[in-house]
């Protein structure tokens, strides 16, 4: 039982983060102050914060002690494909999308490999931020082959791309190869984004393709990691052995 002590430890303090005791963005008491309020010792307490770390309940700030976080996160589905405009309409949240950039440019060698182009195709490229209850938590970096996609208005970049596609360009978007990974956070992702205390990014990269396969976009989304929870469905297959 008492090497399980933290364990419990760690269930009382995840309880009491989830009902509300301990508020985001506040700190939790200091090790020693744990310690003597648990009748544990600090490797002990120590334990139990490493696992709410791990769980996403608080993040370890140095100088500052354990923040708590805003545990009521998104669920992002890893293996849909699903318009932010859509993703946000059950919210209830206020949300709004600004968009940094729109521009027509040539394909570097970078977006050449990522969207099989020759260096003369054209590329929009956009840029846009999401905020969702009043802070911006996603950075959505966009290229669509231009013929694919002949037009994109700032209107329709603020409203729903795919919607635009599939209702007026009468393009059929069916799947994606996605990547998902965490990485430093770049000048323009402190720049555009509210980030706090925050100094990585979980990136989704995305290539999309029509239901001809090929390949129309590549799409780099840039999130906040204490706001999304990054969901999916599988289901084990059987096989037959010889």
């Amino acid at each position: 039982m008492k090497r399980n002590k933290y364990l419990a430890i760690f269930a009382e303090l995840a309880d009491q983060i989830e009902i509300g005791h301990f508020q985001p963005h506040t700190t939790l008491p200091s090790e020693n102050q744990l310690a003597e309020t648990y009748g544990a010792s600090r490797e002990t307490i120590r334990k139990a914060l490493n696992l709410l770390a791990q769980e996403g309940y608080i993040q370890k700030v140095r100088g500052k002690g354990s923040v708590v976080l805003d545990i009521k996160k998104w669920n992002l589905p890893v293996s849909g494909l699903v318009s932010f405009k859509e993703l946000t309409a059950q919210t209830g949240l206020s949300v709004r999308t600004l968009v940094h950039e729109l521009t027509l440019v040539k394909a570097d060698p970078f977006l050449q490999k990522q969207l099989k182009l020759a260096k003369r195709d054209e590329v929009w490229k956009v840029v846009r931020v999401r905020e969702v209850g009043g802070e911006r938590v996603i950075l959505d970096k966009d290229y669509f082959n231009r013929s694919f996609v002949p037009t994109l208005t700032k209107d329709v970049c603020e409203d729903s791309i795919y919607e635009h596609l599939e209702r007026d360009c009468g393009l059929q978007i069916s799947f994606a190869k996605k990547e998902i990974v965490v990485e430093e956070a770049t000048t323009q992702d402190e720049h555009l984004l509210d980030l706090e205390r925050f100094s990585s990014i979980v990136v989704v990269k995305s290539h999309v393709y029509l239901n001809d396969a090929s390949m129309f976009q590549y799409n780099e989304s840039r999130h906040r990691p204490d706001k999304f929870r990054f969901v999916d469905f599988a289901r084990r297959g059987h096989f037959h052995q010889a």
